[in-house]
């Protein structure tokens, strides 16, 4: 080996790390972690996947859809927080909608459009919480009403021209929510009409603290959030009774039972496993 050239020296030497570190690096640690993790946390290594009568039925660390198959909600389930995760809680599309708090315009839908996505318009993120608000609002039988949302689920706002101001979210022929704004006319949206050069107003209205909490409306950052609010599982409680012909009294316990208090006893706040809720929901 000493007799070859210095150079091919080097390149064997470094072939030799190469294979060393493939087989430390890619074999021998992935394997070791493996094993210890299968040996230690045999559960969470394998998706901690939730059986029920020898049926896997989902995960207890990542949620999922309660709903038939129109999308509807199943009124007999507690409902699960928001997803933007892909087409809702895929491992594969974590993700939160990377909209911001003054992502409050939509696009709205132009049948003239040039092309799909013009078509089906663009909601923000305010209307996403407006209309979300106003849906579970009528699913539990409370005002789904929260500050900057209109009455039909939009968001409350305005474009203002000197002349003239627009409710840019609510498309034409809708009603727009206020007839006025300082002595100005307000008009319904019509879609694909450029409103960039009015000024942004969003509109408070009256309505105080909503009904609904604010988990119901909103995604988690991962999108993948297997847990509700205390606030909002009471909310659904009277519901599930109803639909199950039971007492208050017995679904409120079993939330209880399914609660995970704070963190290390003072990070966060205690959440419900909506599966594991309605899992125990269903046993006999």
């Amino acid at each position: 080996m000493d007799r070859l050239p210095s150079w091919i020296r080097q390149h064997v030497a470094a072939l030799r790390a190469l294979l060393v570190l493939t087989v430390v690096t890619g074999v021998i640690y992935p394997l070791a972690a493996t094993g210890v993790a299968q040996a230690v946390f045999n559960g969470e290594a394998n998706g901690s996947l939730v059986e029920r009568d020898g049926k896997t039925v989902g995960s207890a660390i990542i949620g999922q859809k309660f709903t038939d198959k129109d999308g509807d909600p199943v009124k007999k389930y507690f409902q699960s927080r928001p997803s933007a995760a892909g087409d809702g809680y895929d491992p594969l599309s974590s993700a939160a909608s990377n909209l911001g708090p003054e992502d409050v315009l939509d696009v709205l839908p132009n049948p003239q459009g040039a092309d799909a996505a013009a078509k089906e318009g663009k909601q923000s993120l305010l209307t996403q919480v407006c209309a979300r608000s106003k849906a579970v609002g009528e699913l539990e039988g409370v005002s789904g009403a929260r500050p900057y949302c209109t009455a039909d689920g939009v968001g409350a706002v305005l474009k203002v021209f000197p002349d003239r101001a627009v409710s840019v979210n609510q498309a034409c022929p809708a009603t727009p929510f206020v007839a006025t704004y300082k002595g100005l006319k307000v008009e319904c949206g019509k879609p694909g009409e450029d409103y960039a050069a009015g000024r942004t107003v969003p509109v408070r209205g009256g309505a105080g603290k909503p009904a609904v909490p604010a988990d119901a409306v909103t995604a988690s950052g991962s999108g993948l959030d297997p847990h509700i609010s205390v606030a909002y599982a009471d909310l659904q409680a009277p519901r599930v009774a109803k639909e199950r012909g039971l007492p208050v009294e017995r679904v409120r316990s079993l939330i209880a039972a399914n609660t995970t208090g704070r963190a290390l006893g003072f990070m966060g706040d205690p959440v419900v496993n909506v599966l594991e809720l309605n899992l125990a929901l269903d046993r006999p």
